[in-house]
């Protein structure tokens, strides 16, 4: 009797799934591919990356110093007094532990300001996702958490598409003189 009664239930429940997705348009949204592709991405990785490259010259340059050190004493350890060669690894073990803090400082201050231009872009996604739906007269727009979406359901190019013109719209325009 319990068997029975599920078997209905589920009937009823396809039942009324079915008629009640017909009467609504749904669109799934990829909102990493949307990140990874838009033209603000681009551009804030690019200002990222131009903030941060004088620091990794620097920090490659210490790399180098330290490995010449390093080289120098497995080279012309053997021929040291015992005083240059204490020194000469103590002064390595300074650099090793300098260059690591300023890695990790580096790192850190890297990722806070990527993290914090990508909150800014994810914002003018999620309200491109909601302007691209309204004007496509979508009902439900779903993103995280979707496993599959049919190529039909998928309006991340539409996102991309708007996104890029937004862009262009946004770009200073050259004065007349």
């Amino acid at each position: 009797m319990k068997m029975l009664r599920f078997i209905i239930l589920i009937f009823f429940l396809f039942t009324f799934t079915a008629s009640f997705a017909e009467d609504y348009k749904l669109g799934a949204v990829n909102a990493l591919r949307v990140l990874e592709q838009s033209p603000q991405a681009e551009k804030a990785r690019a200002a990222i990356e131009a903030e941060f490259a004088p620091r990794d010259k620097q920090l490659v340059a210490e790399q180098k110093d330290l490995k010449t050190m390093e080289d120098k004493l497995a080279k012309d350890g053997a021929i040291m007094s015992e005083t240059e060669k204490n020194n000469l690894q103590r002064d390595i073990l300074n650099k090793k532990r300098d260059l690591k803090r300023e890695q990790d400082e580096f790192r850190d201050d890297f990722n806070f300001r990527r993290n914090e231009e990508f909150a800014k872009i994810q914002k003018d996604i999620v309200d491109a996702i909601q302007k691209v739906a309204k004007e496509n007269n979508y009902d439900v727009v779903l993103s995280d958490g979707v496993i599959y979406a049919s190529p039909k359901a998928d309006i991340s190019d539409l996102v991309i598409e708007y996104l890029k013109k937004q862009q262009e719209n946004n770009k200073p325009q050259p004065q007349e003189k």
